[in-house]
């Protein structure tokens, strides 16, 4: 038997734990009035089979419908009725074929229902979530992780979407939160905030949401953010629907094994042409880089997990300091602080984080050369990281490489591929990122 002893020093908490105080975090106002669970239907009769929705027409109060299994799996294609805000009579005289189909689907398990609201109010969700759908109201798209999961993901549904309640949903639509959120900042977080069932981490949003300080990233930071976020969501998406076998589990189980060394076997090697994972895996590398500058954290690396949660739970005390004196860096002020004008400027100028200027609208400086690399996943990113707003055309990307042989032909095909990501882009034979 091998018993290996590992020993760390340092304050222990409440909950007996070594290290960042991530217990003792406060929630953040910024955060406030935006993360929630979805609808829970309490009748499985609300439910409605994708081979049965044109039967029910014409119907605006059907919705596509997504559970957990639908983020993690594939999409079942299944609808959902939703009668929220209508009176029987009405519900009955609008919707004749939606209101027969609950009536007889719905109403028999409701009136075995011991809880006597859910007995009247039979048509409606269980919990049809008034909140909820005041966060949503409005918004073009909304950012939904499956609550217990084994790899935490998060990714933009449309807002005609209703969402089941094992989905958190953030009422948020700019992409530049989405990519915050998927990084390994946030994601280390979630673990060390969140709970567990069984061996599966758990999404707690009062914890691993609204505790969680946002980088005051400048314009520059969120738009390059913004970017590989979009980026990332329409990679999985697009390649899910190409290959309808292929499930975001897989995806980032081979993830895994790529970043842990693990050497892949044919099941895996499959996915990982399906999924394209190396280009997935990239994609995270890159967003992970550009949150750690707009955190000014360009020191640590996303796996340096302990110094990660350090700066958290600091960075979190300083914000619940500045909300204490009045001054609260919204997620989205119009809808958690209408009765408040924004100053645009203003706003800016308190968001700029406490680092360096960015350099991105500066000449570049001379270029050292790099050996060509030996496989087609770490080509593509090294082509990738040299592409800047400067324009380069192929010659002058070549010669920022070393190497023997006929490599300088893979370059045409590399560029198209970064293009077909939105990588790059080719104008009068330059390229640029």
């Amino acid at each position: 038997m091998h018993i290996e002893l590992i020993e760390k020093t340092g304050r222990i908490h409440a909950d007996l734990s070594i290290g960042a105080d991530v217990v003792g975090a406060k929630a953040l106002r910024a955060n406030e009035d935006l993360a929630n669970r979805g609808f829970c239907l309490f009748g499985a009769g609300f439910i409605v089979p994708p081979e049965e929705v044109a039967k029910l027409q014409p119907c605006d109060r059907i919705h596509p419908y997504r559970n957990g299994r639908d983020l993690t799996d594939a999409p079942r294609g299944a609808s959902v009725i939703d009668l929220y805000g209508l009176t029987t009579d009405e519900a009955r005289s609008r919707y004749p074929a939606a209101y027969q189909w609950v009536l007889e689907r719905v109403k028999p398990e409701r009136d075995q229902n011991k809880r006597e609201s859910r007995r009247v109010n039979w048509w409606v969700f269980g919990e049809p979530n008034k909140k909820l759908r005041e966060q949503l109201a409005g918004q073009p798209r909304y950012i939904a992780t499956v609550e217990t999961a084994k790899h935490r993901t998060f990714q933009f549904l449309d807002a005609s979407i209703a969402p089941d309640n094992k989905l958190v949903c953030i009422a948020l639509a700019n992409a530049s939160a989405l990519g915050v959120l998927s990084s390994q900042v946030h994601i280390a977080w979630t673990l060390a905030t969140g709970s567990t069932l069984e061996d599966r981490p758990v999404y707690v949003k009062t914890t691993c949401f609204e505790k969680f300080p946002f980088p005051a990233a400048s314009p520059e930071q969120q738009t390059r953010i913004a970017a590989l976020a979009e980026q990332l969501d329409a990679h999985r998406k697009r390649q899910q629907a190409a290959h309808p076998e292929l499930t975001l589990t897989g995806m980032y189980n081979v993830l895994a094994k790529l970043r842990s060394g693990e050497t892949l076997n044919a099941k895996d090697k499959t996915l990982h042409e399906m999924g394209l994972v190396a280009i997935l895996r990239q994609l995270h590398d890159e967003l992970d880089t550009a949150v750690l500058e707009a955190y000014g954290w360009q020191d640590l690396a996303p796996t340096d997990t302990d110094a990660l949660l350090d700066r958290l739970v600091a960075l979190n005390a300083e914000r619940a300091a500045e909300e204490a004196a009045g001054h609260i860096r919204w997620l989205r002020p119009d809808f958690q602080n209408p009765s408040v004008a924004v100053d645009p400027q203003k706003q800016a100028k308190m968001d700029l984080p406490q680092n360096p200027p960015s350099t991105a609208t500066t000449a570049p400086k001379p270029a050292e050369k790099r050996p060509w690399p030996a496989t087609l996943p770490e080509q593509v990113r090294a082509v990738a990281d040299q592409l800047s707003p400067h324009p380069l055309d192929e010659p002058a990307l070549a010669a920022r490489f070393t190497g023997k042989g006929p490599w300088k032909k893979r370059l045409p095909e590399i560029l198209a591929m970064l293009a077909a990501l939105g990588r790059a882009k080719e104008s009068d034979g330059s390229w640029v990122g």
